[in-house]
């Protein structure tokens, strides 16, 4: 409600009554009427609050914004978060990738026999070994479907 806005507003912004109404150019009364709902201020009257509070003139209503150029702009900004953090994961799953097949290479070096173990623990005609590559490699290329998705 306009009345309990303007008191709220007031308050919140430290001004009394008087100090508030010598802002805006009406009298003190005027201030105690508009907040006790007995009158409502008219359109200058409002904008001059709406500049002492740096409220819009919908907020200082109570009007929710509803505007089509408002409801672009908030899903814009929903749209750049969701792209923001599929990115990321995109990021994170090309490190991961790639952390493994280095750690694979590395256990590979050091030791032999343990690239034995893997393709004897395979049941599918594709060794263990291959499979553990593929694997790594689906996970980058997941990784680069995700951070270039739509840029």
């Amino acid at each position: 409600m306009l009345s309990e806005k303007i008191y709220v507003l007031r308050r919140k912004n430290g001004l009394s009554q008087e100090q508030l109404a010598e802002k805006i150019g009406v009298s003190r009364q005027a201030i105690s009427k508009w907040e006790g709902g007995h009158s409502t201020p008219e359109l200058d009257k409002l904008k001059a609050l709406s500049d002492c509070f740096h409220v819009t003139i919908d907020e200082l209503t109570g009007n929710p914004i509803t505007s089509e150029s408002d409801h672009m702009v908030r899903r814009e900004e929903h749209q750049g978060l969701q792209k923001t953090g599929e990115s990321r994961t995109g990021i994170c799953l090309c490190f991961a990738g790639a952390a493994l097949l280095i750690l694979f290479g590395v256990l590979t070096v050091i030791r032999p026999s343990s690239v034995d173990q893997i393709n004897e623990s395979s049941m599918i005609t594709l060794n263990g070994t291959g499979m553990l590559i593929t694997l790594f490699v689906l996970l980058m290329i997941l990784g680069m479907i995700l951070i270039f998705k739509k840029r």
